[in-house]
């Protein structure tokens, strides 16, 4: 008789899925879920499940970016003495990652530490492969984009008191038993706390996470905390209908970190017959959201503003500013006329320069030829009035007095008619780890500014 089936239903408030937009379906992704894809992985503990463990993972129900998967030991070639159990994850891919919306499962066995605070109704356990994979990190599970440097914070658990840390720490070769030749995987790594359960400290610890493009997680270690004989649960994926792929490029060109610095040199020998010299920092970061604040050095300009930056899977965006400025010079007027001019932008800092038109202001995996276009029925549209298309050129070497980059060149054709300062081709060099190294706006005008990060 199969066992009792204890549920846990946890939705994601209709804030937090208003802000987290679909993002586009994929054939492939960090977790693919057609209907037809099957898995099945093998986990142990070993303290509490020293009987490695089969599991088979199916795809129960897709609509939309949501889906659900299931989970049975039944028909799974297990020993006897490996514990039962079925249950059903669901997922949500949005534009910030893979987020956990609900899960329900029969009961860990009886022998396994209690993660809640009582026993009574406690809808927490870590006894199944994919439980191993959301504890502490249901929103999101994995972060995208994927890129060099990606770090973000997380929760779980039934009552939201399982906290974690992860960062990625890049691709590895793996072998599993799926696939024992090397597949490429990406590596995330995960802090884990929970305070206040009977079974602590088990629901705490370091977990490591690989995941295959195209095919999901394939290995979890996770240390539990304790001492010297602590447990440690290990998950392996065995076989699975599913397709490895090359990911995506994990190239940081616009990285959103807490301590990046610079000053950059802006010139415009028509309209600023002195330099501008500004500098900048990143002062507040998290989970994929940047406040990037600047301010003059020295310059015919006195500024101080602050221009908040997203990264999501969409694309890297500017979302707002917030600019005080003292000019000593007088620029061209930008439009758009539809706007009166108490309300329209001004270039007063290269982040200016560099936001002005349209979203997004690169692609989360830029990839050569990639273009986009302004949307007149866009936010952006309404603010700018800028008609145009940006374009993926490629990676050049760029010299400026920072240094020599290897860096992504990406060109935007900009028109804003009746305003001929909004209107031209700005070309941006974009450098790992860096971000804008160096910036040419040929303005409709005939005048040439000139950005480039002098350290």
């Amino acid at each position: 008789m199969p066992p009792s089936v204890f549920v846990v239903r946890v939705g994601v408030v209709a804030v937090l899925l208003a802000l987290l937009a679909a993002a586009p379906a994929a054939a492939d992704g960090w977790l693919p879920h057609s209907s037809d894809a099957r898995w099945t992985y093998q986990w142990t503990d070993s303290a509490y499940n020293t009987t490695p463990t089969n599991e088979i993972v199916t795809v129960k129900s897709s609509s939309g970016n949501s889906f659900v998967l299931a989970w049975t030991t039944d028909g799974a070639n297990n020993a006897s003495s490996a514990p039962q159990s079925a249950g059903t994850v669901s997922f949500q891919q949005t534009t910030y990652g893979i987020v956990n919306t609900d899960w329900s499962s029969t009961p860990p066995p009886s022998a396994f530490p209690i993660l809640c605070s009582s026993l009574a109704s406690c809808g927490n356990s870590l006894a199944s492969a994919y439980y191993n994979v959301i504890w502490g990190a249901r929103t999101p599970v994995l972060f995208e984009p994927v890129l060099q440097g990606t770090s973000w914070t997380a929760t779980g658990g039934a009552a939201n008191d399982v906290t974690s840390s992860n960062d990625y720490l890049g691709t590895q070769q793996v072998t599993v038993p799926a696939f024992p030749q090397p597949v490429t995987a990406a590596v995330v790594r995960s802090q884990i706390t929970q305070a206040g359960a009977l079974g602590d400290p088990y629901g705490s610890g370091e977990r490591t996470t690989w995941w295959v493009y195209g095919v999901g997680p394939v290995k979890v270690v996770f240390q539990h905390a304790g001492g010297t004989n602590a447990p440690v649960t290990t998950v392996e994926l065995q076989s699975t209908n599913q397709t490895p792929s090359a990911p995506p490029a994990d190239t940081q060109y616009f990285p959103l970190q807490v301590g990046l610095t610079g000053v950059y040199r802006w010139t415009n020998p028509t309209h600023l017959k002195q330099p501008e010299v500004e500098s900048f920092s990143i002062d507040q970061a998290a989970n994929g959201t940047a406040i990037a604040k600047i301010s003059s050095v020295i310059g015919p300009l006195k500024v101080a503003g602050a221009y908040q930056f997203t990264l999501r899977d969409d694309g890297l965006t500017s979302v707002a500013s917030a600019v005080k400025a003292a000019s000593l010079v007088k620029l061209p007027p930008l439009g758009p006329s539809a706007l009166p001019p108490s309300k329209r932008r001004h270039f007063f800092t290269p982040f200016d320069l560099l936001t002005f038109g349209f979203n997004p202001v690169l692609p989360a995996y830029p990839a050569v030829g990639t273009s986009w276009a302004s949307d007149p029925n866009s936010r952006d549209f309404s603010v700018y009035g800028v008609n145009g298309t940006t374009r993926i050129v490629g990676v050049q070497k760029v010299k400026v007095p920072a240094g020599t980059f290897e860096a992504l060149v990406v060109t935007s054709t900009l028109s804003q008619p009746g305003f001929p300062f909004g209107s031209g081709t700005r070309t941006c060099w974009f450098a790992p780890g860096k971000g804008l190294v160096k910036l040419v706006f040929r303005h409709g005008d005939g005048s040439v500014s000139t950005v480039q990060l002098v350290k």
